[in-house]
């Protein structure tokens, strides 16, 4: 499988370089504020060779992590390809690194698949090793991973949301996902407006485009939804349906739904006394003033044992059979 070498990431590498500091930069701690330059463009000095038993896994498992992998851990068939040009070739790509808490130990940022590769073969692994912070590993791999395929709309907000809560600012998100300040914000309209549980059940939607997810987010904005319905939604939807779908679906049950009519009935038994009947709840309003102020106030004050009396009634009538 044919794989890009860092040199073809410069557009984003130079991206963060503008956003960071110049002069003596190389002597100068790993800063969130400009997190991926080292891990993107990596110094020669920076690159060494490390026994794979040396390196851990790093972080908790993000939402990230789905939106921005390249491969999937059972792509047996790409993996294999993988270590055949490894065995053959050599590796020659690094994989990005930080120094772990434990004296002599690392965590990979990324280049999972590379690690294990060289695992596998019993060769040491080139890595970059840099001094990152939990918020400059996740941006560096979520870079270097977007930078291998083209990211659906949802992924790409997905991915605006992760840079912006690592720290930077709008101008260097839209420099880094390629985007105009309106595009951004129709992907801020989406991750602001619908729950990432519910992005998470109906995916990437790689077919997907902005017109879909724009109406899935104006619905939650119009309370035309919840999030533990429309999940309720998509836990009815076939497994093996496709995530394009499955938003597909999700919206034309919202759709259908609120086409319902609203069919609430209002009544007056007596003077003062207002019953409201909807689809989900029944309301009954007692007016303490006028004509039937007496009984209002006496209703008022027997309502509970009035409804206890009733509801032993019906359960009389309608047993559990």
């Amino acid at each position: 499988m044919a794989r890009k070498s860092l040199g073809s990431m410069s557009g984003i590498a130079s991206t963060i370089a503008r956003s960071s500091p110049q002069a003596g930069a190389k002597d100068r701690p790993a800063r969130s504020s400009a997190p991926a330059l080292g891990a993107l463009q990596g110094s020669l000095s920076a690159i060494r060779e490390i026994d794979p038993a040396q390196i851990d896994d790093w972080g908790p498992k993000d939402r990230m992590e789905a939106f921005t992998v390249v491969n999937s851990d059972d792509d047996a068939e790409g993996f294999e390809a993988l270590k055949d040009s490894i065995r053959d070739g050599g590796q020659q790509v690094p994989i990005l690194v930080r120094r772990a808490p434990i004296e002599g130990r690392y965590e990979v940022i990324y280049g999972r698949r590379r690690l294990q590769a060289c695992r596998d073969l019993g060769l040491k692994v080139r890595a970059n090793v840099q001094d990152l912070d939990d918020a400059a590993a996740l941006l560096a791999k979520g870079l270097e991973n977007a930078a291998r395929r083209n990211l659906s709309f949802y992924e790409k907000a997905r991915f605006a949301a992760v840079i912006q809560v690592a720290g930077h600012d709008t101008k260097t998100t839209r420099q880094v996902l390629g985007l105009t300040a309106s595009g951004l914000s129709h992907l801020t309209k989406v991750t602001d407006n619908v729950p990432d549980d519910v992005g998470d059940v109906i995916g990437a939607a790689p077919k997907s485009g902005r017109p879909k997810w724009t109406a899935l987010a104006d619905a939650f904005i119009a309370k035309k939804v919840t999030a533990s319905t429309a999940l309720a939604i998509l836990k009815k939807i076939d497994p093996q349906s496709t995530s394009d779908e499955r938003l597909d679906r999700l919206l034309k049950e919202i759709a259908r739904r609120g086409a319902r009519p609203a069919q609430i009935r209002e009544s007056t038994p007596v003077d003062g006394v207002t019953v409201k009947s909807g689809r989900g709840a029944v309301s009954v309003s007692i007016s303490k003033a006028g004509a039937n102020a007496a009984f209002g106030k006496w209703l008022d004050d027997n309502i509970d044992e009035i409804i206890k009396e009733q509801y032993r009634a019906f359960t009389t009538v309608n047993d559990a059979d």
